[in-house]
């Protein structure tokens, strides 16, 4: 297998076609914003939230997810209209930006690398291979790199909120969410896995096994 399809379906093993959820209600909510008003952009994103939502039920997909997203963009425009202040549709993902880049860093200083966790949480790997001294290193190393994209998405987020530019916080806010965010799990794939065999450590079927070195090392998957 090629490395470029290898990293095509570890990506959609991740995503999951999931992330129409997230990109498009802040998109309908900017543009319709900008050419009508306040109210009208909160329905317009409320109801395309409301349908994805009973779309992703009628194929029988997680209600729990579908909940989850219409819940957010609830969240969101209630800000919004409650403040009058179309920049505030944002807030919920300000925060969590800075929730998020504060697990990040405090992992990373407990000796428990965010990466590490959310590998352990979608593959079910177990933890105690994560933790080995001859694979942590990759985990923590990765997990710098997503708290400077964090931090980094954080300070430009905030600046745009204090200058009440909806539109431009709209549109800084999508092309740093997904679109960035695919591209460091690019990143963070390619890395992690020539780390780990840098690192000479077993692979995950290696220590489910108690294979004894020398081992060939993690081949797919980070």
């Amino acid at each position: 297998m090629g490395k470029t399809q290898e990293i095509g379906e570890e990506l959609k093993s991740v995503l999951s076609g999931k992330t129409i959820d997230a990109l498009l209600p802040p998109l309908v909510f900017v543009l319709v914003n900008a050419i009508f008003s306040l109210e009208v952009a909160v329905i317009a994103a409320l109801a395309l939230a409301l349908s994805l939502a009973v779309l992703r039920i009628l194929r029988k997909q997680s209600w729990y997810y579908a909940l989850g997203g219409f819940l957010g963009v609830g969240l969101a425009a209630g800000l919004a209209l409650l403040t009058q202040n179309a920049s505030s549709y944002f807030l919920p993902a300000i925060i969590g930006s800075a929730l998020l880049s504060l697990a990040a860093l405090v992992s990373i200083f407990i000796g428990k690398p965010l990466a590490a966790w959310l590998s352990h949480l979608t593959r079910g790997w177990p933890l105690d291979w994560f933790w080995r001294w001859d694979v942590k290193p990759a985990y923590q190393e990765v997990t710098w790199l997503w708290a400077l994209l964090i931090a980094g998405r954080l300070v430009v987020q905030v600046l745009l909120f204090q200058r009440g530019d909806a539109t431009t916080l709209g549109w800084a806010n999508f092309v740093l969410g997904w679109p960035v965010t695919i591209g460091v799990l690019v990143l963070s794939y390619v890395y992690g896995i020539w780390r780990l065999r840098k690192l000479g450590g077993p692979g995950v079927h290696e220590f489910r096994e108690g294979k004894d070195p020398p081992w060939e090392g993690q081949t797919r998957g980070f």
